[in-house]
C-alpha cells in the first residue's frame, strides 16, 4: 500500500476485532494484514493495538494447526509433519518477530525435514502394519522430504521481497 492512498482508518475497528475473533486465519491473509499494518503510520490510532492483535493471531495461527492445515493442504501425497513443526515451535520464542516466519525458518535452516520424514518413512503404520525394508524407507523419507521441502520453499516465499 503506498503513502499516496492511505488505509481507510474507519476499517481498523473492524481489522482488530477480524484479527482477535481470528477471522483473518489464512498465512496470505495473514501476510496481507501484516503489510497493512507496518504500512500505518505511527499516529495511527491503535496502532499498537492491532500490531499486538496481529502478534496474536500469528502465534495463534501455529499453535491451533492452521499452518499445519495449510501446509498438509499442500501436501496430499504425503502430509507435512506434525511432529516436525512442534519440534520447531520449541525453538522459536513469541515474544520477537513473526512467530510462524520463525517457526518455518527453523525448520528449513536447521534442516528438520530429513530426519522426520524418516521417521514417518520408519513407522510400521506407513506399511500396513509390518516392518519396513531400509530400501522402502529410503523411499518413501526421498519422497517425503522432496514433497515436504518444495511446500516449505513456496510458503517461506511469502515473507520474499
Amino acid at each position: 500500500m503506498s503513502s499516496a492512498n492511505p488505509p481507510n482508518t474507519t476499517s481498523l475497528p473492524a481489522l482488530l476485532h477480524s484479527l482477535r475473533s481470528h477471522t483473518i486465519n489464512t498465512l496470505p491473509a495473514l501476510r496481507r494484514t501484516e503489510r497493512l499494518v507496518a504500512s500505518l503510520p505511527p499516529s495511527t490510532p491503535n496502532k499498537a493495538d492491532i500490531a499486538k492483535a496481529l502478534h496474536d493471531a500469528w502465534i495463534y495461527y501455529v499453535d491451533y494447526h492452521s499452518l499445519l492445515n495449510e501446509l498438509r493442504g499442500l501436501t496430499k501425497t504425503y502430509p507435512f509433519s506434525e511432529s516436525c513443526l512442534e519440534e520447531a515451535k520449541r525453538g522459536v520464542g513469541k515474544a520477537s518477530g513473526n512467530y510462524c516466519y520463525g517457526v518455518l525458518k527453523r525448520v528449513k535452516d536447521q534442516g528438520l525435514v530429513p530426519s522426520h520424514a524418516r521417521a514417518l518413512a520408519a513407522r510400521p503404520a506407513m506399511w500396513g502394519g509390518r516392518k519396513p525394508t531400509a530400501t522402502e524407507i529410503q523411499k518413501l523419507a526421498s519422497a517425503c522430504e522432496v514433497e515436504w521441502t518444495r511446500v516449505l520453499n513456496i510458503v517461506l516465499r511469502h515473507w520474499e521481497g
